[in-house]
């Protein structure tokens, strides 16, 4: 994945300007009388007549300190140094700290980043300070019993976005698909594929339709008789290492697992084969589970079953959780897999931090895994575990998105009308477009579309399907960015036509309030990368690249590149400034597994 170098940790001796400040106002905080740590509180300003951040941490402090607010922060101020930084400092209010940052040390940090090299490297630089972290994200996970439906996507794009700013920052990253590929319906399955086989059709073809035929085999499992038990036979077989049945189940995971990768490499997702952990491979691990559960007496025995009696989640009548581990008949479900799993993660991975993202439905059940994975050691105390929950795609109607016959729509089927309805949108928009550049760009355009959408969107929520809010050329869509982009390398192309070549060590002067918007923007990258993976909130960054696009917007209007009569320095500053905006906004793309183009 191609990255930007370093292009926020470089800003003044690896520290970025809200770390800069922070610093700063804390040891004046210090100075004034305030005991260490206290919390400088620095923010961006709102409006840019109250500076271009703020610092309001002396409000808590003089409330603790039960002293004037707007006091104490004169006091912080007279002890604040910020020369050579700031052009103004002064008291709002009860006792805001207003900044106005200098124009000259902005263009100074930003042109630290222009002469940055933004090739051939693998990823950002991290503080001295910190320490890459090993993190292990379950993502995608979808049933091998069925074909990719579009209640997958926010799981599959979702996690891929978060895992591709890990590893920007620099963090060790384990994806760990955790696919469905064990469990009583693969006792059916092998069924209907084994009669399939036996009538001489060949695996592939059998399986070309999973849906069709999961439903082939459902039916026969509920109306014909015999095949039931037949399917609960090959379930226990199967469990039991019998090599026939291991066999056809091989071949339904090999052929089903072909169907994903068609879907991911059309997503432009990181996921590969290797990554696939299916519930198959805790299937030793099972048993010993349940064995020290009951060892260590975290697990009772209750009607025949494995219980966890959870007091920490207990009901308002004092009735604890209860969480079964084993079926009374000695099967595992999916609370076995994923206890086995924290083990397999925290243990053989050493991860330090373990992030999962399923549909809101499955939170108490992975709050329930946690509690009694901690009391068991599986998981340690300093190791992170991280559920991540998303909401629901919606149809127009605000019902779960469905094809009009109340079907699920399969995300292959998704996906390709997505390309088909950009195509439509492009070729009207340019008719001469050859054949060949249509392929590739309505593609980008028809999957970023899809992408942007979702990903734009609190991960908590639900939201509403559009495909013409999701394709439109304005306001914050994948289209009005990629756009952007590519508006920026046509003025790198007139300039080279122009000139020959553009020179790529200019220096970036601030000369306009737009020229300083876009650097206050470009300077804020870390922080909002930081948040993405705290938080793991790809949303936070797609506002980031809207806001950067609609900045760009207004600095193009306002501030003439390539007109007669413009001063070569100015053109070149500008050129520079532009390139900083082309490649950040390729590279929040990319973590966003958003393609870009040079036209459209």
């Amino acid at each position: 994945m191609p990255v930007l170098s370093q292009i926020a940790k470089r800003i003044s001796n690896d520290m970025n300007i809200k770390q800069i400040l922070a610093e700063r106002v804390s040891k004046a905080m210090v100075e004034a009388g305030l005991p260490e740590g206290t919390n400088p509180a620095i923010s961006l300003s709102n409006r840019p007549n109250f500076g271009d951040y703020q610092a309001n941490g002396v409000m808590g402090a003089a409330k603790k300190l039960k002293t004037n607010p707007r006091e104490l922060a004169a006091k912080v101020v007279e002890h604040l140094n910020l020369d050579g930084i700031a052009t103004k400092i002064e008291l709002a209010g009860p006792g805001f700290i207003n900044i106005h940052l200098d124009e000259k040390w902005l263009a100074e940090q930003l042109n630290l980043v222009a002469n940055d090299e933004f090739t051939g490297v693998s990823q950002r630089g991290v503080n001295a300070d910190d320490e890459a972290q090993t993190v292990v994200v379950d993502y995608s996970a979808p049933n091998l019993a069925k074909e990719m439906h579009v209640g997958h996507l926010r799981s599959t794009i979702i996690g891929d976005a978060v895992v591709r700013a890990l590893e920007f920052r620099g963090d060790k990253v384990i994806r760990q698909n955790h696919m469905g590929d064990w469990g009583t319906q693969f006792g059916m399955l092998i069924a209907h594929l084994s009669d399939k086989l036996a009538g001489d059709e060949v695996a592939e073809t059998a399986l070309a339709d999973l849906e069709n035929f999961y439903r082939e085999a459902k039916i026969r499992f509920d109306e014909e008789e015999g095949f039931a038990d037949r399917a609960r036979a090959d379930v226990v077989k199967l469990q039991s290492g019998d090599a026939a049945c291991a066999k056809l189940w091989q071949q339904f995971i090999d052929i089903s697992i072909t169907h994903s990768e068609e879907i991911y490499e059309k997503l432009n997702v990181s996921l590969q084969r290797s990554n696939i952990v299916g519930e198959s491979a805790y299937n030793d691990d099972l048993q010993p589970v349940i064995d020290e559960l009951m060892a260590k007496e975290i697990a009772v025995e209750s009607q025949g079953a494995k219980v966890v009696f959870i007091d920490e989640m207990a009901n308002k009548d004092g009735e604890p959780s209860v969480f079964i581990v084993q079926k009374s008949g000695g099967g595992f479900l999916y609370a076995t897999t994923d206890l086995a799993a924290c083990r397999y993660r925290s243990g053989k991975l050493g991860a330090d931090r373990i992030i999962i993202f399923t549909d809101a439905r499955q939170g108490l059940h992975f709050k329930q895994v946690e509690i009694v994975a901690r009391k068991a050691g599986f998981l340690p105390e300093n190791v992170g575990y991280q559920h991540c929950p998303f909401g629901m795609m919606m149809g127009d109607d605000g019902t779960p998105f469905k094809t009009r016959t109340g079907g699920t729509i399969k995300l292959a089927e998704l996906l390709d009308e997505a390309i088909v309805r950009a195509a439509a949108l492009i070729k009207e928009k340019n008719p001469e477009i050859s054949e060949t550049d249509l392929t590739e760009i309505s593609k980008k355009v028809g999957i970023g579309a899809v992408k942007f959408a979702d990903l734009s969107k609190n991960r908590t929520s639900d939201y509403i399907f559009n495909w013409k809010t999701m394709l439109s050329f304005e306001g914050a869509t994948a289209p009005y960015l990629q756009y952007a982009y590519s508006r920026i390398q046509s003025i790198f192309s007139k300039a080279e036509s122009k000139a020959g070549t553009v020179d790529n060590n200019a220096v970036i002067s601030i000369l306009e309030p737009q020229e300083k918007a876009l650097a206050l923007k470009l300077l804020q990258l870390e922080d909002v990368i930081d948040a993405v993976i705290s938080e793991c909130t790809p949303n936070l960054l797609c506002n980031y690249l809207y806001e950067l696009a609609s900045l760009y917007m207004s600095f193009y209007e306002a501030c003439p590149i390539l007109k007669e009569g413009i001063n070569e320095d100015v053109k070149a500053s500008r050129l520079a400034l532009c390139k900083v905006i082309s490649t950040t906004l390729k590279q929040g793309l990319d973590i966003l597994g958003i393609e870009v183009m040079d036209r459209m």
